[in-house]
This record gives structure tokens, sequence and C-alpha cells, in this order.
């Protein structure tokens, strides 16, 4: 009998999630960058391998909302918790001491009620209640940790597991996990899909990664991507994106002088959209300013961030 379900890979910012989304897949998804905060949208990613089928969900960090568009991220998080048939729960190790990792590992071998030395899901996903899904507890980074420290957590601690998504060593005992998890059931999406997503979120997501990659820390925050056209059957592929800030100071800085900075931004981010479409591509970026949009409802809303209100825990 095979089996099929939505994977929700969930955990703090900065954790990792989109790599694993992309290593999991076996394709650039999601995009990634060392800034927090990257990721925005649920981001899904369809895996096919022999009786199992993964639909994978990247989502934005587990936040304490400070404006209408965190609002919105954590609202897309809580609704993947609540729609899994598995999460699993990422955390950086690299952030953590190592000699608190070592000494939990040791110490639960005597004593289970010892408490590790990072939150639990619930408390870092600031939820009432434990979700109905089945949690797997991932420490990502492992190459970042001390090899004894890794395998102290293998022998003592076998539950909790530790991968590298950027490097893919331990991904397959976390498939293995995951697919003993999953429900029973046909495969939910033909064999041959890796998203459900239209090609155009890939593209306005090419576009803001790259102006990530190229423009300064504070930046990025204020930058969203969104797509005006895209003409399938057109030769090349014509996609106009917009990319929107909050200040004419910021527009300035993205257009560069002369012009020459968003020429060298457009000139990166066809780039990586012909890679991914396959095939000539005319990107025809523009800046405009919409002040203070992470602040507006109808702004976040309108650049395809879903209804900032609250949501209900997962």
């Amino acid at each position: 009998m095979s089996r099929a379900g939505i994977v929700t890979v969930a955990g703090k910012p900065n954790a990792g999630k989109s790599t694993l989304l992309n290593r999991l897949v076996g394709e650039k998804l999601a995009i990634t960058s060392p800034k927090a905060q990257s990721t925005r949208h649920r981001v899904v990613g369809i895996r096919s391998e022999n009786d199992t089928q993964m639909i994978v969900l990247d989502t934005p960090g587990l936040l304490d909302p400070k404006d209408l568009l965190h609002q919105a991220m954590r609202g897309a998080a809580l609704a993947a918790v609540r729609d899994a048939d598995v999460i699993v729960y990422l955390v950086d190790a690299a952030a953590l001491k190592p000699h608190a990792i070592r000494d939990w590992a040791v110490g639960i071998a005597t004593d289970s009620t010892l408490r590790p030395p990072w939150p639990t899901f619930q408390e870092a996903a600031s939820i009432e209640h434990a979700p109905r899904a089945p949690v797997i507890t991932v420490l990502n980074k492992s190459d970042q940790m001390p090899p004894e420290i890794v395998a102290a957590l293998d022998t003592q601690a076998p539950y909790v597991l530790t991968l590298s998504a950027l490097t893919g060593n331990g991904v397959d005992p976390l498939v293995s996990a995951i697919t003993a998890a999953l429900p029973e059931s046909p495969y939910l999406y033909p064999a041959d899909e890796i998203s459900t997503l239209p090609m155009r979120f890939f593209c306005a997501e090419f576009v803001r990664e790259t102006a990530m990659e190229q423009l300064g820390d504070e930046l990025p925050h204020a930058l969203a991507c969104a797509i005006d056209e895209y003409r399938e059957g057109s030769t090349p592929l014509y996609i106009r994106a917009v990319l929107y800030v909050e200040r004419d100071s910021q527009k300035a800085i993205v257009i560069g002088a002369g012009g020459q900075q968003i020429k060298k931004l457009g000139r990166a981010a066809r780039l990586k959209i012909e890679q991914f479409v396959g095939e000539p591509v005319y990107l025809d970026l523009w800046v405009k300013v919409l002040p203070n949009w992470r602040k507006k409802r109808g702004a976040v809303a309108r650049l395809g961030y879903g209804d900032p209100a609250p949501q209900r825990p997962a």
C-alpha cells in the first residue's frame, strides 16, 4: 500500500527549512538566504518516490509578529501546521551550545524527563495545545556540530534526528521516519509534478532572492516582488516583474547610479529564472514605491501574502 500526505517543515527563522525542502524535492523551489525571515509564503514541493508521496510545505519562521506582514507570515505557518499529516520540527543546532547538547544526550539515557536545550515545538510555535500531527524533531546543521556530539545523539536519543540539509548527510533517515508516519493513501498528485504553485510565483521569488543577495541588510525586509505579466508562448518568455519598496530612498538604492544596480539585479535574476523554466526569458524589471506596505492590510494581501488577520492556534 502506498503512503501520501502533507509534511510541514516548521521552526524558528534561519533554521534551514527552505534548504531542507529543496533537498527533499531535489529542485530549488524555495529561496534561501543567510538573512532571517526570507521565506514569507507557504512553499509547496512534491517528492514522489517508490510508493511514497510527500507534499512538503516550507513555512515562514515561527516568530512574534511585529507588523501585518509578520502576522500574515505567522498565519501561513500555523495553517500549514494545522494541515499537516507529519510535522518536521527543524532546530538550528549551530545556535545551541555543544556542551549543552552533549550533556542532555548523555543524561537522557538515565532521566527521560530531562529537558532538551531547545524549546519544544509547542513552545517554539507559541501554541496552547500540541498539534494533532506527529512531530519529528530534527537538529539541522550537523555539519557544524562536533562529530562526537552527533554520535552521542544518535546513540542516546535516536528519536531526535541530526542532519545537514546543506550537504544531505542524515536526510535518508529523516525520509524513512517521515514515510513511516504518513497515512496509507494513493498518490495525491501526478508523480511527475514537483509543486502545486504556478510558475509566476517562483519567478517572483527568484527576483526577490536576487535582491536579497545584492542589496544591504536592511532593505530586503522592505522588498516585495509581484509579477504583473507572464506571457506564456512568447519567445523569449516575457515577464514583467515589479519590486516594491516603502520609500523613495530605497527605490534609489535598488536602481543604483545610472541604473546599474537594477541592471545587475535583472541579469542575475533572469539567469535563475531561465534555468528554472528551461527557456530564454526577457525580464522587464521595475521598481515602485508602496509606502509602509508591511503595515497596511490591503497592501499585504495585494502582494500575495494572504490575510494578515490574527490566526487561530494550530
